[in-house]
């Protein structure tokens, strides 16, 4: 499995379901300078920002 499938697997878990993952994985995001996660995700930082984050939401803080 590589990163992305990773990725959505956990943004899966964190929403709830996919569609709720996809809107927030595909969308410009303020904490992400204005780049999707998807698109910060492509490269290997990027990725680690956005699995932090996403760690964080699961854990109740908002970002």
């Amino acid at each position: 499995m590589d990163r992305i499938e990773r990725l959505w697997l956990r943004a899966e878990q964190v929403f709830g379901d996919r569609a709720k993952a996809a809107v927030w994985l595909s969308q410009p995001r303020a904490a992400f300078e204005g780049c999707s996660a998807l698109e910060l995700a492509r490269e290997e930082a990027g990725n680690r920002l956005v699995v932090q984050t996403l760690e964080r939401i699961a854990h109740g803080y908002c970002c």
